[in-house]
């Protein structure tokens, strides 16, 4: 939009009105909250509010992470209240206990609603992981973001919603943010892999004669040449609408992609046993190359690993 372009290019926090784009819906339709007490419309009068929607295998959702968490923490004292709505998008995702040993182990400290019936999502006519909404004092929408990115002029709105406010003493310096991990940015100039599911319901490029045999166990083979962005399996699995499960051990998922990094979502299929696996690239073990939650060459999955083919949206 040209006023938030001409806002970016200025860096001064009340340089262009923000539109209105209606009132903050209710919160009531959380089916829980973590880290608070429930919120409501009502009592966030007054306060500056960011929306955050999320879910916590999102690899889209991670690089905004280290923002919103930083700004969740400069500006509580000025009155401006964060809270992320996690609404699933995988069935293991509706877990309680699974959003809060994700969100305690990410840090997310600020009020979480737990959306497991979409009832926030479908009032804010939601549509992507991760989208970002601010609220002003007197609880109108005056800005939202889909996706990744415009880290700087999120934060220049909140200041001018501040600002708005009447309320002052705020540094006007933006934050500066290490992100190191599943939370960096993307390398948006080499990446040539999309996000990949291995659940029957959306998977693309599986590479096997006939496509998979759904819900049933079957024995797959690996094929001797895989093209940029084909998967195939080998061993004995199970491909269900939203998992692919190993019924034997020893199998093996090969995935050919060109991008910085690879993430992958996994889980046992009991919590609280583990899992002990390798992870190669190109036939050799991953050496320098592996990532925070890998070793170089065997890691053992407690309940789950976060990740998935990085890109740009989710819906």
């Amino acid at each position: 939009m040209k006023a938030n372009k001409l806002l970016l290019a200025t860096r001064h926090p009340a340089a262009v009105p923000l539109p209105f784009e209606g009132e903050l819906p209710s919160l009531s339709g959380a089916t829980a909250w973590l880290n608070s007490p429930p919120r409501s419309a009502a009592d966030l009068r007054g306060k500056v509010v960011l929306i955050d929607f999320w879910t916590y295998t999102c690899i889209n959702w991670l690089p905004t992470l280290p923002y919103v968490r930083a700004w969740a923490e400069k500006y509580r004292e000025h009155g401006v209240v964060v809270i992320g709505v996690h609404a699933p998008e995988f069935p293991f995702e509706h877990d309680l206990e699974n959003v809060r040993r994700a969100a305690r182990d990410m840090r997310v400290a600020y009020p979480i609603a737990i959306d497991n019936d979409y009832a926030i999502w479908h009032a804010f006519t939601n549509h992507y992981w991760p989208a970002l909404y601010l609220v002003d004092a007197q609880g109108h929408i005056r800005s939202h973001h889909f996706g990744e990115g415009a880290y700087e002029l999120s934060e220049m709105m909140i200041q001018q919603l501040l600002a708005e406010a009447s309320i002052g003493g705020i540094a006007h310096e933006l934050v500066s943010v290490d992100a190191q991990g599943a939370e960096a940015a993307a390398d948006w100039g080499s990446l040539r892999s999309p996000e990949t599911y291995v659940g029957d319901a959306r998977t693309e490029n599986f590479a096997y004669p006939g496509g998979a045999v759904l819900d049933k166990r079957h024995l797959y083979a690996i094929p001797e040449r895989l093209r940029l962005n084909q998967w195939a399996l080998a061993g004995e699995w199970t491909v269900e609408r939203e998992a692919t499960v190993l019924n034997e051990a020893n199998g093996r998922i090969a995935y050919r992609f060109h991008a910085r990094d690879l993430h992958l979502v996994m889980r046992p299929a009991v919590r609280g046993t583990s899992v002990r696996f390798r992870a190669r690239i190109d036939g050799r073990p991953l050496g320098a190359a592996h990532g925070s939650d890998v070793d170089k060459c065997l890691h053992m999955i407690e309940w789950y690993i976060t990740g998935a083919k990085r890109h740009k949206n989710r819906r």
